[in-house]
């Protein structure tokens, strides 16, 4: 099979001072990861890498370029799966982490759980020697402006989210036919502490499955979760359907999701 790989950046509008350095960032991660499905490698790890490159760029909301929570700090949710296996790892809420894609890959390849959250999933971060970042090498500086415009008592949440990516993710197929999928993210800007939204969930934030295809969601974690919509687009896709580009029942909350089916 002729591998391919697929990477977004996120749903949300990009200000044009900010459009060329993510743009280039989504086809610096697609080109990494397609690098590694031509020299024969996995679809997971072509998926994994390629968010690992948006996760090492400033640019999008994940890993160094995440949001900051109530608190202006930096909580992320991460995960994979394995479209041969149904494998599958996730991370919530982990901090001080660069990398939390890698982690849920972890999750998924070196223990029995599907997600593991919050100091728990640093704990096992430890564990397998993965190190600890500072907080403060996660935060840019424009998200910390984003962040203290949202405290003001007359800010507009919706304008607030206005100008910063949402979620990243890829998915991928491999020569052997195989798929997985990848999302990462900060999360929601000004969120509360300890809030999880669709990402580690599977079938929200992302399905993979080798008899029907892959998906990596973005957009409203909340609305998406409502209607578990990595899977209920490739349930419409198993139907023959037109793959789904959002949900009646997240309406009017927009979703951008990619998918892959061959």
């Amino acid at each position: 099979m002729f591998p391919v790989v697929v990477v977004h950046g996120g749903a949300g509008h990009i200000p044009k001072e900010r459009s060329e350095n993510s743009t280039s960032g989504v086809r610096s991660a697609t080109r990494a990861g397609y690098t590694i499905l031509q020299r024969g490698g996995s679809s997971m790890d072509a998926v994994v890498e390629a968010v690992t490159q948006l996760e090492n760029n400033p640019s999008f909301n994940a890993g160094c370029g995440s949001v900051l929570n109530i608190k202006g700090e930096v909580e992320m949710d991460a995960i994979v799966m394995d479209g041969k296996t149904l494998g599958s790892g996730a991370v919530s809420a982990v901090r001080n982490i660069a990398n939390p894609i890698q982690l849920a890959r972890l999750v998924m390849d070196k223990t029995g759980h599907a997600c593991l959250t919050a100091e728990g999933a640093n704990q096992f971060a430890r564990s397998m020697g993965v190190p600890e970042v500072p907080l403060e090498s996660l935060i840019t500086d424009y998200s910390r402006m984003r962040w203290k415009k949202n405290l003001a008592p007359d800010a507009n949440p919706v304008e607030c989210q206005m100008g910063k990516m949402g979620t990243v993710g890829a998915v991928a197929v491999d020569s052997e036919g195989n798929v997985a999928c990848a999302t990462s993210t900060g999360g929601m800007l000004n969120k509360m502490e300890g809030r999880v939204g669709d990402t580690p969930c599977i079938g929200c934030g992302g399905y993979a499955d080798n008899q029907v295809g892959a998906v990596s969601t973005t957009g409203h974690g909340e609305a998406i979760m409502k209607v578990v919509l990595a899977r209920l687009i490739l349930f419409h896709m198993e139907q023959a359907s037109p793959p789904l580009t959002g949900s009646p029942a997240a309406a009017p909350v927009h979703t951008a999701d990619i998918c892959l089916q061959f």
